[in-house]
């Protein structure tokens, strides 16, 4: 049996997990009614009731307590406060049959947040957007979380309802509907979905089992029992909130957030057996579904096979690009950008080994971090100039294109784009947003939401930004996150960097190599100059990324210049700027300064 609310021919079958109830009553929502459930083993109570249909509301009764909502509840219409309702995934309609997914290689991850994605903040108007980002390159979007949080307006990690789609987005049907679109279109789906902790307001788990461990702690609230006693039946409930995602809605894969903050010391730890529970089911529907983890942590032991001592994952975000691509293009070095002074020199670190930190000294955390990623595939990398922490976790939510001139962000664009990983881009990028991605939520609670308020002001207090924090509880905080997609059409700058991201994505798609196909490239670094060289002979690509002041000199034998991000002289490449080449033997120098130099601050 399933958790939760299962409906059948003629009614629907309940089973909840409460180990610690002697009573369990299913309360069926306006029809004045309740049924004792059945007792089974391991502590979990079943019932099946005739007449109940898909939409029909219910709770379970505790010990005679008030009735609570199912904590494998699929939708929650009222509000993460209010009663559950029952959901029938075979009443969703299906258009494209034929979709098997993505593999890895051909991935253009596209993160959004469907709140502030368009006007209406909902999953529909996500399909509304789905041909301008097939048009642009686009062919996997990644949900931010969308299982049920409090309010209307929230990041998405302080979910409480991990089965459950959130209500104010369109509810499940709207999910499946935007699945379907996106697979019509030959774009994938991810959804972001959260293992290591459960929001502040309106979750029930912790009335119905041990679902906690007071053993460790996270930064965002009491730690999962992946570990301690009965854990196998949290293990259950997660995994099976995680595997419904593919079997119900059709997803193609999943975002796993912030692996790091998941403890278990068992011989099998949580991830690996949710990973083979995805594989297993991915194999039983005959499609691909890749899995992606979000870690600090720089091991690569999250790619590797479960026979190699791994996790199994497919790929793992690689915040080490980010950080050494920011400090080269901004000179930023507090908080934990202290670690990647390098600046451009770390930035060529990263596209040679992948990580910069790899087990070496780290002064943020003052002590040695990382691993190297030996034998790693470079696609198991994902990698990004911005994402939603990157951008949300600053004071004001600003995004690179406050902080930089149009030339070192359109050389942002390249270095992502060019690199042999699996790029990521965050919505509104791809033609430079001006929207801030500020933190937001909207919690009943006044003493939670000074708790939330006071939070984020000692966040921030390891960068010394002297700036205002805008009120997360705000409305108006919300708003000025939603994107205006039509700036792509404006002449200058946006139109121009919406033009770059389609030209480098098409080139990308146009050259395997590109795809990181051929494996790691060869990398030299010579003062700001990162030289990033795929194959060899007459069929060597090689990428020029010019992180300095001072123009660069581009005499070759017979080049084919693909793609330049500057519009310099044929013979130079200017600062801040990108170039792609394709030619049997390519030669790079620095030549003297020649006007001006260009800053990357504007």
């Amino acid at each position: 049996m399933s958790l939760g609310a299962t409906l059948v021919a003629d009614g629907c079958r309940f089973e909840v997990w409460a180990p610690l109830a002697h009573e369990v009553r299913l309360v069926l929502d306006g029809a004045d009614r309740e049924v004792s459930m059945e007792p089974g083993e391991r502590g979990y109570w079943r019932a099946e009731v005739a007449g109940v249909r898909s939409g029909d509301r219910y709770w379970f009764r505790l010990d005679g307590e008030r009735p609570l909502p199912d904590p494998a509840s699929r939708h929650q219409p009222l509000g993460v406060h209010g009663p559950s309702a029952a959901v029938d995934p075979a009443g969703f309609e299906w258009s494209c049959d034929r979709w098997r997914g993505l593999p890895l290689q051909d991935c253009v991850y596209y993160e959004l947040h469907v709140g502030t994605f368009t006007g209406g903040g909902t999953l529909d108007g996500v399909v509304g957007q789905l041909d301008r980002l097939a048009e642009v390159g686009i062919t996997m979007i990644e949900l931010m979380p969308v299982n049920a949080f409090p309010g209307r307006r929230n990041w998405g990690y302080d979910g409480v309802f991990p089965f459950a789609v959130q209500d104010s987005y369109g509810g499940p049907a709207a999910l499946a509907r935007l699945v379907d679109e996106a697979h019509r279109r030959g774009i994938g789906v991810t959804l972001d979905v959260v293992h290591n902790h459960i929001g502040p307001e309106g979750g029930v788990l912790h009335r119905f089992g041990p679902y906690f461990t007071d053993r460790y702690a996270t930064p965002w609230g009491a730690a999962l029992n992946f570990s301690e006693a009965g854990s196998d039946e949290v293990r259950r409930y997660f995994i099976e909130s995680a595997t419904q995602w593919v079997t119900d809605y059709r997803v193609d894969g999943l975002r796993l957030d912030a692996v790091h903050a998941i403890v278990d010391p068992t011989a099998r730890p949580f991830l690996e057996e949710l990973v083979s529970a995805v594989r297993d089911v991915a194999h039983s529907v005959d499609r691909e579904v890749l899995v992606i983890a979000e870690s600090a942590d720089n091991d690569p032991r999250l790619v590797r096979a479960p026979d190699q001592g791994g996790i199994g994952c497919d790929a793992v975000w690689n915040d080490d690009f980010h950080h050494s691509l920011r400090v080269a293009l901004t000179g930023e070095t507090a908080g934990y950008y202290v670690d990647y002074q390098g600046a451009s020199a770390d930035l060529a670190q990263a596209y040679e080994h992948g990580f910069v930190l790899r087990g070496g000294h780290s002064e943020h955390r003052g002590r040695r971090h990382g691993r190297p990623a030996t034998g790693v595939d470079p696609r198991r990398l994902v990698v990004f100039a911005l994402n939603h922490d990157q951008v949300g976790n600053r004071p004001q939510g600003r995004r690179l294109v406050h902080h930089l001139d149009p030339s070192p962000r359109r050389l942002a664009a390249a270095a992502v784009l060019l690199s042999p990983f699996t790029p990521l881009l965050f919505m509104g990028e791809e033609y430079g947003d001006p929207a801030p991605f500020p933190f937001f939520v909207d919690h009943s609670d006044p003493e939670l939401l000074e708790a939330v308020r006071r939070g984020r002001s000692e966040e921030f207090a390891g960068f010394a930004w002297d700036v205002d924090i805008p009120d997360p509880a705000a409305e108006s905080t919300f708003a000025s996150a939603v994107l205006r997609p039509e700036l792509r059409e404006e002449e200058g700058f946006h139109a121009e960097l919406h033009q770059l991201y389609h030209r480098l994505l098409q080139l990308r798609r146009d050259r395997p190599a590109l795809r990181g196909v051929a494996g790691w490239p060869a990398v030299t670094h010579d003062d700001g100059l990162i030289t990033l060289r795929y194959g060899s002979g007459p069929a060597e690509l090689v990428v020029l990324l010019n992180f300095s002041d001072r123009p660069r000199d581009l005499t070759t034998d017979a080049p084919n210049v693909l793609l330049r991000t500057d519009a310099a002289d044929r013979s130079e490449l200017a600062p801040w700027s990108a170039a792609v080449v394709e030619q049997a033997q390519t030669r790079t120098s620095t030549v003297a300064d020649r006007g001006p130099s260009s800053s990357p601050s504007g």
